[in-house]
């Protein structure tokens, strides 16, 4: 007669801690954020917001992706380690949920960026996020300076016209009128 053991009680138990284990590491690290899509203009401020959370403390890093060029934002620990690359040193603000701010915007900064959390025990998640980067067009305010220049060049000529043809008005009507008036008739007065 054959007896299969299947199971015992001690090989059900290693099972099933390794699926809570495995289950654990799955859903340890967590990535929120309100949006994945972002819009700036060039010079100002862009803030990547994110909540991370995580068992023990994570090691978050930021990418940046745009076609081919793909290049390390920075990496930090937080309140342990903080490294930024030199190109972003003095533009990027890290914060301990994982949060990044980006100074002074460029139109090279319009790409994908990636946030990598990677906890303790080595797993890793990653969450992604799209930058548009609008071109503030000074051709159109340089259009405008100089249009309202012209105007008020224009308004300018306009008025001075009008201020030499009153002169010119004002002298001839006082020429009609002097050669309107009798002249000086060679009366002589008489004495009393």
């Amino acid at each position: 007669m054959w007896h299969f053991r299947l199971w015992d009680v001690q090989d059900v138990a290693v099972f099933f801690s390794i699926t809570l284990y495995m289950c654990h590491l799955a859903g340890a690290i967590s990535i929120q954020s309100p949006q994945k899509s972002l819009t700036g203009s060039v010079q100002e401020d862009v803030f990547f917001s994110v909540d991370v959370t995580c068992l023990g403390i994570p090691t978050i890093q930021w990418t940046f992706i745009s076609g081919a060029v793909s290049h390390t934002i920075g990496t930090w620990q937080p309140g342990v380690y903080t490294n930024m690359s030199v190109d972003y040193n003095s533009r990027v603000q890290s914060f301990k949920n994982g949060s990044m701010g980006l100074s002074d915007l460029r139109l090279q900064d319009a790409g994908f960026y990636v946030v990598t959390v990677t906890d303790p025990a080595g797993s890793s998640k990653d969450a992604g996020f799209v930058l548009k980067v609008n071109e503030v067009l000074y051709e159109d305010l340089q259009y405008l300076s100089v249009s309202a220049l012209a105007l008020a060049f224009v308004a300018f000529l306009l008025m001075l016209a009008t201020w030499l043809l009153d002169k010119a008005y004002r002298k001839i009507v006082a020429w009609r009128r002097r050669k309107e008036m009798p002249e000086n008739d060679a009366t002589e007065l008489q004495p009393l």
